[in-house]
C-alpha cells in the first residue's frame, strides 16, 4: 500500500472521513511535496493547522521520523487526531491551539491553506512568528492562495464558499493575500525563499511558499 492509502487507514473507522483522507492524501500534491522536502530534516516539525493529524499520519507513512506537534483551534479535530493518529505512532503530540498564539518552537514549520482565514493584520502578525520559529537551516512550508485575479482565484473563492456551508471550516470571510505579502516578512538576507504552484489536478490557485533560513 501507498503512505497515501496507510495514512488514510488510521480515519476507517468514520466512512466520510476516511474518504475525505483517502481523496486528500492521494490527490493533493502539497502531501508528497512536504514528504519530500522534511524526509531527511532532523529537526522538530510543527504543524499549524493539523485538522485531524491526517498529514502527521502521512509523513510517519513517508519515512519522515521527527518530532510533530500539530495544533488545531476545533477540538472535535484534535480528539479525532489523538485517538486516530498521535496513538499509531512514536513522538506525535496534538493539542488545541491557536496560530495567533503559537507554542514557543525551534524547528521547521508547515501551515497548509490556513492564512487565508485570518484578516491581513493577523496574517502579518502569524507570518512574524512563524519567522521567529524557524530554526537556522530550517525551513517554513506554506500553501496558501495568492489573490492575483487569475481564473484560479476566482474558482477557490466559489470553493471556500461551499466549504464554509458544509461545516467543515468555521469563521467568516476569508482574505487571501498577495504574494507580496506572505513573502515580505522573508525578505533578509538570512532568508531563501522560492514559490512553486501548489494545485496538482485542482482548477485552485493553490501555491506553496519555501522559506529557508539560512544556517549561521
Amino acid at each position: 500500500m501507498t503512505p497515501a492509502i496507510r495514512a488514510a487507514d488510521r480515519f476507517r473507522h468514520s466512512r466520510v472521513l476516511h474518504g475525505y483522507a483517502k481523496g486528500k492524501s492521494r490527490w493533493d500534491p502539497a502531501y508528497a511535496t512536504v514528504a519530500d522536502l522534511l524526509k531527511m530534516s532532523p529537526r522538530p516539525l510543527l504543524d499549524i493547522g493539523c485538522g485531524v493529524g491526517l498529514l502527521a499520519a502521512y509523513l510517519r507513512e513517508s519515512g519522515c521520523p521527527q518530532p510533530i506537534l500539530g495544533i488545531e483551534p476545533d477540538a472535535g479535530k484534535i480528539r479525532i487526531a489523538t485517538e486516530r493518529v498521535a496513538g499509531a505512532y512514536p513522538s506525535l503530540r496534538f493539542r488545541v491551539g491557536d496560530a495567533r498564539a503559537l507554542p514557543e518552537f525551534s524547528g521547521d514549520i508547515v501551515m497548509l491553506d490556513v492564512l487565508h482565514y485570518m484578516s491581513p493584520d493577523v496574517q502579518r502578525f502569524v507570518l512574524d512568528q512563524i519567522a521567529l520559529r524557524v530554526c537556522p537551516g530550517g525551513r517554513a512550508l506554506i500553501r496558501t492562495t495568492f489573490r492575483d485575479g487569475s481564473w484560479r482565484y476566482y474558482a477557490t473563492m466559489i470553493e471556500e464558499a461551499f466549504v464554509r456551508l458544509s461545516g467543515w471550516i468555521r469563521g467568516g470571510r476569508c482574505h487571501f493575500p498577495t504574494r507580496e505579502a506572505v513573502t515580505a516578512p522573508f525578505s533578509g538576507a538570512q532568508w531563501k525563499v522560492s514559490v512553486r504552484p501548489m494545485y496538482g489536478r485542482t482548477p485552485f490557485n493553490s501555491h506553496l511558499v519555501e522559506v529557508c533560513r539560512l544556517p549561521t
